[in-house]
C-alpha cells in the first residue's frame, strides 16, 4: 500500500468525522481476537474509528503495531479515537475512493 499524502488523509478524516467507533480497545490491550476483529472491520468497511478505553498512554505505539498487523494507515487521532483506512485492492468493491489531486 502506497503512503497516503496529506489532502489525502485531510479528506478522510472529513468522511470518518461521523463514523462511530467500531472497536474498543480494553484493558485486555491488543490481543490477536482485537487485531482480527479490525482486520475484520476493514475489510468491510475501509474506514474505521477505534476508540482506546484502557492503554491511554500507550495509544501512539498501539496504533503502530496496529498499522503493522492489519497492513493499515491512521489518517488521525482526536483524543482517544483513532481513524484507520485500508483500500480494497478491487476497484469495483471500493467503498471509499480517495483523490488523487
Amino acid at each position: 500500500m502506497t503512503r497516503l499524502k496529506g489532502f489525502q488523509k485531510r479528506y478522510l478524516r472529513g468522511l470518518g468525522h461521523d463514523l462511530n467507533p467500531v472497536i474498543l480497545i480494553g484493558k485486555a490491550g491488543l490481543s490477536p481476537s482485537v487485531i482480527n476483529a479490525i482486520d475484520a472491520a476493514l475489510g468491510d468497511h475501509e474506514l474505521i474509528k477505534l476508540r482506546f478505553l484502557e492503554l491511554r498512554e500507550a495509544k501512539k505505539e498501539v496504533s503502530g503495531e496496529i498499522e503493522d498487523a492489519v497492513q493499515a494507515e491512521m489518517v488521525g487521532m482526536v483524543g482517544h479515537t483513532a481513524l484507520f483506512f485500508r483500500q480494497k485492492t478491487d476497484i469495483a468493491d471500493r467503498r471509499v475512493h480517495v483523490p488523487e489531486r
